[in-house]
């Protein structure tokens, strides 16, 4: 939506300029994008940034800021893949010499998830609940692998026949159920990455493991179902909400530093 993110951005770069110093130049913006993009999708992007009153934009791929929030060593000649589940696309790959060398982008994340356990809720509980409910039970009970104890939510929402307010009780096995679906899809694309990278830095991940980051990784036993399903080790970064937005930042400060930067912008 292109409106729409032109007045985000403008909002954003307004509170982050020095009003103190009306004479300071407009800033320069990092903005990170999903690794599966368009040409033409980067492109609005960089255009949206410039028209909402940035004075140069950059564009980096998401994961790569992901891995560098996560302190990944990405410029080693070791591999390293980074998965990230934010809340429109997880991302993964695998990272070397300071490049991506395999990259997958799907469409299915965290607001799939949501969606998935509101569909759930409607058709067991013929109870309508909205995407903030869903989320809150995502967060609460959701899980991709079982419990070692299974754990319940209260939910309140309104009831789709008689149009009343209702409550019912909900369990993360059921949840759990509702969320196979996409995560299947995560799965595979980390199988379909792992499966076209090279021999050598395939060798590596078994010994580094696969880093897990964005809010959607943070879901309950994910990290224990791609290990069960992968064989390579997975680790949960402890930074995981902010890794994308912390390796922008970083990229940005050692541009600023160095007085350039490395990738073209609106490319």
């Amino acid at each position: 939506d292109f409106d729409v993110t032109e007045v985000m951005l403008r909002y954003f770069i307004e509170k982050a300029s020095t009003r103190r110093y009306p004479w300071s130049p407009r800033p320069r913006v990092v903005v990170c994008v999903p690794s599966g993009v368009t040409s033409v999708e980067k492109r609005a992007v960089f255009e949206a940034t410039i028209q909402a009153g940035a004075r140069q934009a950059f564009l980096i791929e998401e994961p790569m800021a992901a891995a560098i929030g996560s302190n990944l060593p990405i410029e080693d000649p070791t591999g390293t893949m980074v998965v990230d589940i934010g809340g429109g696309t997880t991302e993964v790959a695998v990272i070397a010499m300071g490049g991506i060398v395999v990259s997958q982008s799907i469409r299915t994340a965290g607001d799939e998830f949501d969606q998935v356990i509101l569909e759930h809720v409607r058709d067991a509980y013929n109870l309508s609940i909205g995407e903030r409910t869903a989320e809150d039970i995502k967060i609460k009970v959701g899980s991709a692998a079982p419990l070692k104890e299974e754990l319940d939510v209260e939910v309140n929402g309104r009831d789709v026949m008689s149009g009343l307010p209702k409550t019912v009780r909900i369990e993360s096995e059921e949840i759990r159920r509702a969320l196979d679906a996409p995560l299947d899809q995560v799965t595979k694309a980390v199988k379909d990455a792992l499966d076209v990278t090279p021999p050598d830095l395939a060798s590596d991940l078994m010994y580094y493991g696969i880093m897990l980051t964005g809010g959607g990784g943070m879901l309950r036993g994910l990290d224990q179902r791609l290990r069960e399903e992968t064989g390579v080790p997975v680790n949960v970064s402890p930074t995981a909400l902010e890794n994308v937005v912390l390796g922008c930042a970083k990229v940005l400060e050692a541009n600023a530093l160095s007085g350039g930067f490395v990738q073209s912008s609106g490319k």
